[in-house]
């Protein structure tokens, strides 16, 4: 059977057409790129050790990961805060006089102070090196933790209100409510303790929810913008508090004139987990159980699906039959609960002598910073909390011990928002690729290379 041409021409004896017919779409040269697609690195890569493609693959997904960029925020914020530390020193100042002199006398200066407030600040929040006993060394690790508790509760609500693409900023209101809430129920009813403490619990997450649902009730029937209405219901719930511990027969403590309500009962206080030694009490438990409901919550149910669906494209979410209006107002309910935790432990293990209106001791707006750092994910908001909660407890030892103001704790804090805010400056900074950008510049080359040949 001979081979037919379009044009009518014999191939010439001796040329290739004298080899048998063969499809060559069949045919593959095994060391050839691919159509044209790969460049020479992409076909030594593919050829070379298995576990290239694996570590490069690790060290891409690590640099393009949000938990570096984090990490470099955080020490760009203490870069930063040692700088100022540095400039506000009295020794470094006075050896800056004759630093072209004796340039070492103000580097020893330098190193002295900033050193010495960051050594200050780890042993007066983590671990106490000099201290005489193990139960004293870890001390401050105990009292940071107590101070992370209300920060992981307050930051799981504000988060999941971030996944969900609403802004609750009413954390201080929500805290205040939750707290009144736990408060009248600890002081005001005798029962056992099995039943007391969850009741109060109970109590501060009903509180937060009613306060958080009114915000998403107004939203999902109004079109209110959640931003605006939890700003002025914080101002509501501190004007509302402050009236019920000014009237007797509601918060204020019986015989007193002043604006406290009772001590919290034996009864409805949380238990101490070691011992009260160690200080940790069961706040923490109830914190990581949160955390673990959360993160269940968000990954693995069906609402949290929904609720991540509305938070990146509402009308999407409209289209598959989703309740917009509906889920709004669960998801600022939920958030409210969780935010009202945190305002139940303030009365069961932080203030239990009595509150006052200022009660939430800025947790609310501090629990904004905690979901923004944790990038609203459960435990990434954990370690965040734990972080806020060191670096609070630590600037108390630092202010006593080296004499810097607590407010340089405020300061790195917000230096730290300031960083997260802003990922392709730490970037820039640390000299990291902008994600994308080498497979951008690969897919650039082996197109000029695709035209060219």
């Amino acid at each position: 059977m001979t081979a037919q041409y379009p044009d009518n021409t014999q191939p010439t004896p001796g040329t290739e057409a004298d080899a048998p017919l063969t499809d060559d779409r069949l045919q593959e040269a095994p060391e050839t790129p691919h159509l044209m697609t790969d460049s020479a690195d992409d076909t030594e890569r593919r050829n070379g050790a298995p576990g290239t493609d694996r570590w490069h693959a690790a060290l891409q997904s690590i640099l393009n990961g949000s938990v570096l960029v984090t990490v470099l925020a955080v020490v760009l914020a203490l870069v930063a805060c040692g700088i100022l530390i540095a400039l506000t020193d009295e020794n470094v100042r006075a050896t800056a006089g004759y630093f072209f002199a004796r340039p070492a006398d103000m580097l020893q200066a330098i190193g002295t102070a900033v050193g010495g407030a960051y050594a200050s600040l780890f042993q007066g929040s983590v671990f106490n090196f000099g201290a005489d006993s193990f139960q004293q060394a870890i001390g401050p690790l105990t009292r940071s933790i107590d101070y992370a508790v209300p920060l992981v509760v307050a930051g799981l609500g504000i988060a999941l209100s971030f996944r969900a693409g609403l802004f609750n900023i009413g954390g201080q209101g929500q805290i205040l409510m939750g707290a009144a809430a736990a408060g009248w129920v600890g002081f005001s009813f005798d029962m056992p303790a099995a039943i007391h403490i969850p009741l109060t619990i109970v109590a501060g997450i009903v509180g937060g929810a009613v306060w958080g649902g009114i915000v998403g009730v107004l939203k999902a029937r109004t079109g209110a913008n959640e931003v605006v209405v939890t700003i002025m219901l914080n101002y509501v719930a501190l004007y509302l508090v402050s009236y019920l511990l000014r009237t007797p027969g509601l918060l204020q403590a019986p015989g007193s004139s002043n604006p406290i309500s009772p001590a919290t009962k034996d009864s409805a206080l949380l238990p101490q987990l070691f011992g009260v030694r160690y200080g940790v009490d069961a706040g923490f438990i109830v914190a990581i159980l949160a955390v673990v409901v959360v993160w269940w919550l968000v990954n693995k149910s069906s609402l949290g699906f929904r609720f991540r669906t509305i938070g990146e494209n509402p009308r999407a979410a409209r289209v598959a039959g989703m309740s917009v209006p509906a889920l709004t107002i669960w998801v600022m309910v939920i958030s409210g609960a969780l935010v009202g935790i945190a305002g139940a432990y303030q009365v069961q293990g932080a203030v239990t002598t009595g509150f006052t209106s200022g009660i939430d001791a800025g947790i609310g707006f501090d629990a904004i910073t905690v979901a923004l750092l944790g990038r609203s994910k459960p435990w990434g908001v954990f370690w965040a909390a734990i972080l806020f909660g060191v670096l609070k407890n630590g600037g108390y030892a630092m202010q006593a011990a080296n004499g810097i103001p607590i407010d340089i704790v405020g300061v790195i804090q917000a230096l730290i928002v300031l960083f997260i805010a802003a990922p392709p400056l730490v970037r820039a900074i640390f000299r990291i690729p902008q994600p994308g950008a080498r497979q951008r510049t690969k897919t650039s080359k082996n197109s000029k290379k695709a035209v060219a040949a």
